[in-house]
């Protein structure tokens, strides 16, 4: 079998969206909005290039969801009218392209950077006054009435997503953010309905999922989980209870997707680790998103030999941070263009963000109209 014979070259049905293929671009946090977190035009070129294949879905980087719940240098955020209009025009031109979007979106809690709170005037908060490591700001107990704020914060978000030409949104329940603090029982520790049990844990994530769907329907809302991830504070001892509770939740919910970090990456870097998600694969019904250190071939024996029986489509978020056409490359069997770590998070820069280039091959096959 060829790679473009793979079923990692077949259509695949998430949510609202048809891909022509099973090669996603994920959220990558690149710090490239403005000091008030609008998304610029940098960005719509970065999208745009990243939209070259039809059929593509990309998850945009991480969304701040409100002003108090900051704290990311030059992110993107969602919750006011300029936000939405920025993020409009990209939107547009992606599906100009004939590719989708879903918007991630996130709160930071105890991870919000100090010198941002101090700037914009918000508190650090956190599911308990725990610091992600010692020597760092200790958060600020939520208290119920600013859960349900929060709450509140996200579905208005899922709706600002639609309006602002999202095909859908995904919230990030991992990488050691706000909703995952309130997950794991290292990071929760309290006595009240949202914390000290695993379905307690389980409530402040069920209630935003909840929200979101209420807002703009399930099959337009997404959930990234890190479960396996020991990263940035975070790392129960046997994650698997609480993580098949949520995922139970979510498969309730009839989400449009789960999106998936295997026990491979920590943070932004691959790591040894013999851990499996394969109760996961048991418990959502509907198509999973894997994301971990993937090569073309590992996606296609993943697809192709490990779970034929699943619907799974496999994410790429450095690769396709260094090759714009990173589909037409797999498909392919090109060789890709090495990432640049250094210019991951260069605030504003288009160095290292706009100017990776597109294989010959692939621009011969567009000047002829059939990339």
């Amino acid at each position: 079998m060829t790679m473009a014979e793979s079923r990692l070259f077949k259509p695949l049905r998430i949510g609202t969206v048809e891909t022509k293929h099973r090669i996603v671009m994920p959220a990558a946090s690149r710090m490239r909005a403005t000091d008030d977190h609008i998304p610029t035009d940098l960005m719509l070129e970065y999208y745009t290039q990243r939209a070259a294949v039809p059929g593509t879905l990309i998850i945009t980087e991480a969304n701040l969801v409100s002003p108090e719940h900051s704290g990311y240098t030059n992110a993107p955020g969602i919750w006011n009218a300029e936000q939405i209009a920025a993020w409009r025009k990209i939107t547009d031109a992606v599906h100009s392209k004939g590719s989708s979007m879903f918007l991630q979106v996130m709160a930071l809690g105890r991870m919000a950077d100090p010198s941002e709170a101090k700037k914009e005037g918000f508190t650090i908060v956190g599911a308990s006054d725990i610091p992600w490591m010692a020597g760092a700001v200790v958060p600020k107990v939520m208290t119920v009435e600013d859960v349900t704020r929060t709450v509140q914060q996200f579905g208005q978000a899922a709706k600002n997503a639609v309006e602002a030409g999202f095909d859908g949104i995904e919230l990030l329940a991992g990488n050691g953010m706000l909703v995952e603090q309130f997950l794991q029982d290292v990071s929760n520790q309290r006595d009240d309905q949202y914390g000290g049990s695993i379905e307690n844990r389980s409530r402040f994530t069920h209630e935003i999922l909840q929200a979101m769907v209420d807002a703009i329907g399930a099959q337009r809302v997404g959930v990234r989980f890190s479960p396996w991830s020991e990263y940035l504070g975070l790392g129960m001892d046997d994650p698997v209870p609480q993580y098949s509770d949520i995922l139970r939740k979510a498969n309730d919910l009839s989400l449009s997707h789960v999106h998936l970090i295997t026990s491979r990456v920590k943070g932004s870097d691959d790591v040894v680790s013999a851990e499996t998600l394969d109760f996961a694969y048991n418990l959502f019904h509907g198509p999973i998103i894997l994301a971990g250190g993937f090569t073309g071939e590992l996606a296609r024996k993943l697809v192709d030999e490990e779970y034929l029986d699943k619907d799974i489509a496999v994410a790429f978020g450095r690769q396709f941070i260094a090759n714009p056409d990173l589909v037409f490359r797999i498909r392919e069997g090109l060789a890709l263009n090495d990432y640049d770590r250094s210019s991951f998070y260069a605030l504003k820069d288009p160095e290292g963000y706009i100017d990776y280039p597109f294989s010959e091959e692939y621009l011969a096959q567009r000047r002829l109209g059939n990339a």
